[in-house]
């Protein structure tokens, strides 16, 4: 897995705890464990992990579509505690869905050598899907973790893990 970096894509308090504005419910606290595994492995193998945070201005657009969630600087825009974070760990920012738009992401990758990025995270058919997308437009090999991976909506999560397969070209494991 040379070449490999972990994306874990908001695992945020706002999505995973029951307290936050966007609770994506019991499959998104189900998926933690799989992650913690994930971070492990990467750890042990000395390969960069990437915290992906959702993180808006108070008058975000997106609120438009979503009711206000992971504010610049708010509870709910943090990691959950449930994942030690430590000072190699890269965290991205971000307020779209992809975790490319509008951030250093790429640049990131490209000066660690990375080919292959391993996604996990919520929510598959929203900031996963797109994020596996303009991956895979970079020309990155991108493999989402199914048991890793869980959104508030069950068919919508369904349909994009076969979009991501048979449409971009991820390889879901």
């Amino acid at each position: 897995m040379s070449g490999a970096a972990l994306l874990v894509i908001d695992m945020l308090n706002d999505f995973i705890d029951e307290r936050g504005k966007l609770f994506v419910g019991k499959a998104g606290k189900d998926i933690i464990p799989f992650i913690k595994e994930k971070i492990t492995e990467f750890r042990e193998r000395n390969l960069p992990i990437v915290f992906i945070c959702d993180n808006h201005e108070k008058e975000d657009r997106e609120f438009e579509m979503f009711p206000p969630h992971c504010i610049k600087d708010s509870w709910g825009s943090g990691i959950i505690e449930d994942f030690e974070v430590r000072e190699e760990d890269k965290i991205i920012k971000k307020r779209r869905y992809s975790a490319f738009y509008g951030t250093d992401l790429d640049l990131y990758l490209r000066e660690k050598d990375i080919e292959e990025i391993h996604l996990v995270g919520v929510c598959t058919n929203i900031c996963v899907l797109y994020t596996a997308k303009d991956a895979r437009e970079r020309g990155y090999v991108v493999k989402i973790h199914k048991d890793g991976v869980a959104s508030f909506d069950e068919k919508a999560h369904e349909f994009a893990l076969k979009e991501a397969e048979k449409t971009l070209g991820c390889q879901i494991i």
